[in-house]
């Protein structure tokens, strides 16, 4: 489970389990600080794995720092249980406390998926069981909120920290400019796309995300380390690829609004996901609320360019030009 990176840096792979994801990669940075970047779900069998990896790296749980690069779950759940202090941005850090742990927020978000087309009884199956509220804990310590453009320095590694915002909306990367080793988090994976989601707090959230990988595409990186699966050496061929993906799945969201489909939930149902399941109903409730997501985000990009227009009744609809 720990693989050695480099001189005082490993990855510590933890189990995901019954997740889409499979697994989460941890980094932890050893020095006179230790650094943890990023930890698993709030979950027995996540923290027994980060654990013992971290006890066999000779670190003690609670005298680490931790960082999350940005607000999911499964970047910020063990938080609670091994951090002395925990960094993230402003931005995601304020959304977790004052808003993903009430209640009243996931409701709050279920009503616009619902407008959106969504079918309510599912909607409200998404309150109980989404990741955020099975497998989230309060943090009690201290939140040191991160700057863009501040330098960390955990043993040899001097740590920038890059604002990203797209993924969530405050989502930070972090680059060591002398050792070409960037800390991609959910911004760039290699294996799979990242989710680009609807934000309430965000107007564009993928207009956000594609001027967020412009910003850090002339980085010199001979190692990128994203938050899943495999890393890979430079990110420059990635986020060409990603940026292709987005274009067709804009070209495939404005032609089924031409054809007729006008809610999210609809144009959703004729979008190609890479996903086992051949039939949309077949698909369980979170991955239908994760597609949904997805193509509110892209619509919103489609209206707020001029090539489509939306209408807000008892549905949101868009309805071509």
């Amino acid at each position: 489970m720990i693989k050695k990176i480099e001189e005082g840096l490993y990855r510590i792979e933890i189990p995901l389990p019954k997740n889409p994801l499979k697994s989460i990669n941890s980094y932890v940075l050893i020095g006179k600080r230790a650094l943890v970047i990023d930890t698993g779900f709030n979950m027995e069998k996540c923290y027994t794995v980060l654990f013992k990896g971290l006890r066999e790296l000779g670190i003690e749980p609670k005298k680490v720092d931790v960082l999350s690069t940005h607000l999911h779950v499964d970047h910020l759940g063990l938080s609670e249980k091994i951090a002395r202090n925990l960094l993230m941005s402003k931005i995601d850090a304020e959304i977790t406390v004052k808003e993903m742990l009430d209640p009243e927020y996931w409701k709050k978000i279920a009503e616009i998926y619902v407008k959106n087309g969504f079918p309510e009884v599912e909607a409200r199956k998404v309150t109980r069981i989404h990741p955020a509220i099975k497998y989230g804990s309060k943090f009690s310590g201290e939140i040191v909120f991160l700057n863009k453009g501040e330098i960390l320095e955990y043993g040899n590694f001097c740590l920038e920290i890059i604002f990203t915002p797209g993924h969530t909306p405050g989502h930070v990367c972090l680059y060591e400019a002398e050792k070409k080793i960037f800390f991609s988090g959910d911004h760039i994976l290699f294996d799979i796309t990242p989710n680009i989601t609807f934000w309430e707090s965000m107007k564009d959230s993928l207009g956000e995300y594609l001027r967020s990988l412009d910003k850090i595409h002339e980085l010199e990186v001979i190692k990128t380390l994203p938050g899943h699966r495999n890393f890979k050496n430079s990110h420059k061929k990635r986020i060409e690829e990603l940026k292709r993906h987005h274009r067709k799945r804009l070209e495939e969201a404005l032609c089924s609004v031409k054809r007729g489909y006008n809610t999210a939930w609809e144009v959703a149902q004729h979008i190609t996901w890479d996903l086992i399941y051949e039939n949309w109903e077949d698909l369980p409730t979170m991955q239908k609320w994760f597609a949904v997501g997805e193509t509110i985000a892209h619509l919103e990009h489609l209206e707020l360019n001029g090539m489509i227009r939306k209408k807000e009744e008892e549905l949101i609809r868009y309805l071509p030009k």
